[in-house]
């Protein structure tokens, strides 16, 4: 455990996903993400010692070495969801957590599904140091500190973003109704800790409709040489983001055009951070996709089928110009489960049910 370790995440992940953790719960996700290592193809098992997680939870009463499984118990339970094109998938953040009693340590294992987000990521993702988190107060501190971070170096300078998808982000939809509360008790807050404590402060403005504040514009400035966390790394670097983006850019138009459908540059984007970046991938499956007779949302069905690498029934695709290129070979697991177990889950099918298009694709794997 390393305050000096890297916290990685796709930034779609970032700036799609809507969850509620205290910050307790937050560093021990950030903590266990900044263990993963970028050349990790699957989620280790990775054992901490009790003495270390209390000092990192800030556990000071008699009665911490208890504290600690229930802080992880409930962690367990806490769903949230992320956006992918028109569907919300529904995931937890930890698949397991093991107390060594006899070591005095706990063994914390991520949820496989998370991998997308979070392994072998090649496309737009943002690095940060652990260290800029952990001496936050506020529990929306850190969540604020990520959108902006991965939105450091706009080329315009700035994010805007509507006050309900604001809240949306930091699932405060219920708290703090009126807007002076959430600018007093959160933005200002974040404000303060961000410049205090991170390598980013920020400056921000309201935009109006008529007298309500709808939207604010957030400023992103680098701090770098003034705090703690100055040596940090980050994918996008000043010098290098112009041509991140023009990649960037570049790649989400390929991936439209190769669409019938309108799709939106976010759609076109998610498919991309998906398929790792890999145009042959999503040409593979739009093939596919176009033999299915009733597709409800082509981008959900393309985020399903790369995730859980649909295979063409043998005799039912139809010859097309993207034919020609290899298919991935896969084992047919996933962190001991299986891919069709785990389009189960993204579709809320139980065990038991059949859907003609799933069923069809997934029976031609194997």
């Amino acid at each position: 455990m390393d305050e000096n370790y890297l916290v990685t995440k796709s930034n779609y992940f970032i700036m799609n996903s809507h969850y509620d953790l205290s910050f307790q719960e937050q560093k021990i996700i950030l903590t266990l993400a900044s263990m993963v290592q970028p050349e990790d193809t699957e989620f280790k098992e990775y054992k901490f010692k009790i003495k270390d997680f209390i000092k990192l939870l800030g556990l000071k009463d008699q009665g911490k070495y208890t504290e600690v499984p229930k802080i992880t118990k409930e962690l367990m339970k806490k769903v949230f969801e992320i956006k992918e094109g028109k569907d919300i998938i529904q995931l937890a953040w930890l698949s397991s957590a093991r107390y060594k009693t006899g070591e005095g340590t706990v063994v914390l294992k991520f949820d496989s599904n998370l991998k997308p987000y979070m392994l072998q990521l090649n496309t737009v993702f943002t690095n940060y140091k652990l260290a800029n988190i952990l001496s936050m107060k506020s529990k929306y501190s850190p969540r604020i500190y990520e959108i902006l971070k991965c939105n450091e170096y706009k080329k315009q300078g700035y994010i805007e973003i509507e006050i309900s998808e604001l809240r949306k982000l930091l699932k405060t939809e219920k708290i703090y109704p009126l807007y002076n509360d959430l600018k007093r008790k959160i933005i200002e807050k974040a404000q303060k800790e961000l410049k205090k404590l991170t390598d980013i402060s920020f400056e921000f403005e309201e935009i109006k409709t008529g007298r309500k504040v709808t939207a604010l514009k957030f400023y992103i400035h680098s701090t770098k040489s003034d705090n703690k966390a100055r040596e940090e790394v980050c994918v996008t670097t000043e010098k290098s983001i112009t041509e991140v983006e023009k990649s960037s850019s570049e790649l989400t138009s390929r991936v439209k055009d190769l669409f019938k459908e309108d799709i939106t540059s976010l759609e076109a984007k998610s498919i991309l951070d998906i398929a790792k970046g890999d145009i042959n991938i999503i040409k593979e499956k739009y093939v596919l996709a176009q033999n299915v007779d009733k597709i409800g949302s082509v981008v959900g069905w393309m985020l399903r089928a790369i995730m859980n690498d649909y295979q063409a029934p043998k005799g039912k695709t139809k010859e097309g110009t993207f034919n020609n290129y290899e298919q991935r070979k896969y084992d047919g697991k996933d962190g001991g489960m299986t891919y069709k177990t785990i389009e189960n889950k993204l579709l809320g099918w139980e065990e038991n049910e059949k859907d003609g298009v799933g069923e069809e694709f997934q029976q031609a794997k194997y």
